[in-house]
């Protein structure tokens, strides 16, 4: 948007002191992870504005294809509802093989998904998705490996006992006590946790996000 002025003499005129003002941010997630890696690099929604949607793995759908249709599912929405505004969106799972983990809700399904993970290599899969005004959409798709160390049943009990598997999908929390299991982890570490900040922020900046905005914190 341009925006104009009158001079003295009543004529219109180009007003180049302030730049013209960015579309308002809506983050397409309740995570609160999220949240807090987009204020690591000064990123802070206008709105916060959960998509619910199916997230049952269609027959034959890859991980990759899982996580990308639920972020652009998701994204799609919130934008429905704010066709004025950039709305991002993102959907992150962990899998073994081409086996989707679930995110774990009980013990059972924590202690399952730590002994698919014990001693192996896993994936931990991100699509993140952003749409302009107007209904563009641009999404990335990131792949992390990550290997644990061989877990004993001890361990297992501990990580249980703690109940920070809450809610985690693959029922690990890498910025958490599950930090000591990780022998070696090949790429983007903030995927891991739930955003891939580098995609991101190249997502931001094609959307004309050119500047940061500092945190209210």
């Amino acid at each position: 948007m341009t925006l104009t002025k009158l001079n003295e003499k009543g004529c219109r005129v180009t007003d180049l002191s302030r730049p013209p003002p960015q579309p308002r941010l809506v983050l397409a997630s309740e995570s609160e992870r999220r949240r807090d890696l987009l204020a690591q690099i000064g990123v802070v929604p206008d709105l916060i504005e959960p998509a619910y949607v199916d997230e049952t793995v269609r027959k034959g759908e890859s991980p990759r294809s899982h996580a990308k249709r639920l972020a652009d599912e998701k994204t799609a929405t919130v934008a429905a509802r704010h066709n004025d505004a950039i709305v991002l969106g993102a959907d992150t799972l962990v899998s073994c093989g081409q086996r989707i983990l679930p995110k774990a809700e009980t013990p059972d399904q924590a202690k399952l998904c730590l002994n698919l993970l014990s001693g192996r290599r896993h994936r931990v899969v991100s699509a993140v998705n952003l749409t302009s005004p107007g209904g563009m959409m641009r999404t990335r798709v990131v792949e992390t490996a990550v290997r644990f160390k061989r877990l004993s049943s001890r361990e297992i009990k501990a990580y249980l006992e703690s109940g920070e598997w809450l809610g985690k999908t693959g029922g690990y929390a890498i910025q958490g006590r599950a930090a000591i299991f990780v022998a070696w982890l090949g790429g983007s570490y903030s995927n891991v946790v739930g955003l891939p900040l580098f995609e991101t922020h190249s997502l931001l900046l094609s959307a004309g996000v050119t500047g940061l905005r500092p945190s209210c914190d």
